[in-house]
């Protein structure tokens, strides 16, 4: 009697030789290709070569060695079906019972500096072609495309000669989601369209969140792992393991220190930004960062932009933090937060995210570029222009007010955000909250300027602004009622700039 067969051609080798020892021990004939043939032979394991039974040759430099009918149709004929069993025994083909592949890297090869063309020759064409036909015939065929399935597969093999049907169909249900998600990196590697007909990503399962939002939801966070760098570059020094939350405040806070190349501090609490300041260093802009909502940044998460002195980390450790994020610690930063063992110490790397922003709906994605536009040519409106101090001041407010939930606000008062109206649905709310938190410190609101993050609709808050004596704006311009805040500000002597860009972030 002839025996069954088991193919196994894998790039990963980890722990292939006890699956293989677990089959032979089932009578089961290892078929093997290229590296996992001379692999098992060196472990003395019996093995045949794939063109031993095919009878047809490796050829193209390897592109085709196993698309031959006597491994697909061994594998995908149904063991109960008369017409099919009558076929391959008229072609002399034999069952496969057995598929073993993982495939050729090519998502990790994206990340090295390889050109197009050696990067194409990692696209495997054979593997998922195996793995598909066994996943699809897997009432019939074990399909093993994870090493770290195979000690499920053996300890069953083990305890009753063959796998379940229903692990069978775990398997080959991990096989569909392998293959779309190696499938679409391809694709996304290939296409140069901005918006394809078909929105396919390759997310990999980082970790198994506690909870979401709340400790009755459950949650996951996965890592685009053709980007980089992606949030696997990101390194916990210490503390606890990051939650739902954390990680959405942790990119709100880098997305606000990216935006500045002077020294540049955040504190944020749920998803918004409640004190930045820059400093001539990281100890002033953490200082100003704190003076400019003691309150709400507690238990809040704080981002750098810059290395983190053990100055600075003595000063926060007098206050209790979530997470502490910055491109650089001193050892001795380190050694002051490792004081404070639930604390969360995230080393990440600076950069400009160029991904598209993805927010899911019910059935749906909804899919924009990122909003890394800032205003490089500011008009001034008015009778009055900022001076130079005032303009700098100005374009520091809206670089923060970009990041803050619409409708937003942003008050600045020496390069200290003082007051944040943000997720109004009134703006002229979300003013009168910004010069409420300015007030409760004592700021003087002649020395501020104010930042908005989309046009004014009526010349309402000009009037609000003078009333509260603030004399410098900065909004994007372009309501049909443009010119009665213009004339508001002739008339009241405040200077007003428009930049003709629009931030929303709902």
């Amino acid at each position: 009697m002839q025996k069954h067969k088991a193919l196994i051609s894998v790039y990963d080798k980890t722990n292939i030789e006890a699956i293989a020892k677990c089959l032979i021990g089932i009578n089961v004939e290892i078929l093997a290709t290229g590296g996992s043939l001379k692999y098992l032979q060196d472990k003395n394991i019996a093995v045949t070569d794939v063109t031993d039974y095919t009878l047809f040759p490796e050829m193209l430099d390897g592109r085709v060695k196993t698309l031959h009918p006597k491994l697909f149709g061994g594998i995908l004929f149904k063991r109960n079906n008369e017409v099919h069993q009558q076929t391959v025994n008229e072609h002399q083909i034999l069952a496969v019972d057995y598929v073993i592949v993982n495939l050729y890297p090519f998502v990790k090869k994206q990340q090295e500096n390889l050109s197009h063309d050696e990067l194409i020759e990692f696209i495997d064409i054979g593997g998922p072609s195996l793995l598909r036909a066994a996943a699809k015939n897997y009432t019939d065929v074990t399909v093993l495309t994870d090493i770290n399935d195979y000690d499920l597969v053996i300890n069953e093999i083990r305890s009753q000669a063959s796998t379940t049907i229903n692990t069978r169909k775990k398997l080959a249900a991990k096989v569909y989601n392998l293959t779309a998600a190696y499938d679409a990196s391809v694709s996304n590697f290939l296409n140069e369209e901005l918006f394809p007909e078909y929105a396919t990503h390759t997310f990999q399962l980082k970790e198994i969140l506690r909870y979401g939002e709340n400790p009755h939801q459950q949650a996951a966070v996965y890592a685009d792992l053709t980007k980089k760098p992606n949030i696997n570059d990101w390194q916990q020094l210490q503390g606890k393991e990051l939650s739902y939350n954390n990680y959405r405040d942790i990119q709100s806070a880098l997305n606000v220190v990216n935006e500045f190349t002077e020294p540049v501090c955040c504190a944020v609490k749920h998803n918004t930004p409640c004190g930045v300041a820059c400093g001539e260093n990281d100890i002033e802009a953490y200082q100003k960062t704190y003076a400019a909502d003691p309150v709400s940044i507690f238990g809040g998460i704080v981002a750098f932009n810059t290395k983190v002195s053990q100055k600075t980390a003595m000063m926060m450790n007098e206050l209790f933090l979530e997470v502490i994020i910055a491109p650089e610690f001193e050892v001795e930063a380190l050694a002051e937060f490792s004081k404070k063992k639930n604390l969360r110490v995230i080393k990440a790397q600076l950069y400009a995210s160029n991904d598209k922003n993805i927010i899911s709906i019910d059935g749906g994605l909804l899919v924009q570029t990122r909003d890394h536009m800032n205003s490089y040519e500011i008009n001034n409106v008015t009778n009055l222009a900022p001076n130079e101090n005032e303009f700098a001041q100005l374009v520091f407010a809206q670089k923060v007010v970009k990041h803050c939930t619409s409708n937003a606000i942003v008050l600045v008062h020496n390069f200290v955000t003082v007051g944040i109206g943000s997720g109004q649905t009134n703006r002229v709310r979300a003013v009168e909250q910004a010069i409420h938190q300015a007030k409760e410190k004592n700021i003087n609101l002649a020395e501020c300027v104010l930042a908005s993050d989309a046009f004014f609709p009526f010349n309402d808050i000009v009037n609000t602004c003078f009333e509260n004596k603030i004399k410098t704006i900065i909004q994007p311009g372009g309501s049909i009622k443009d010119q009665d805040s213009i004339d508001a500000c002739n008339e009241k002597g405040i200077s007003m700039v428009f930049t003709a860009v629009r931030h929303f972030k709902h």
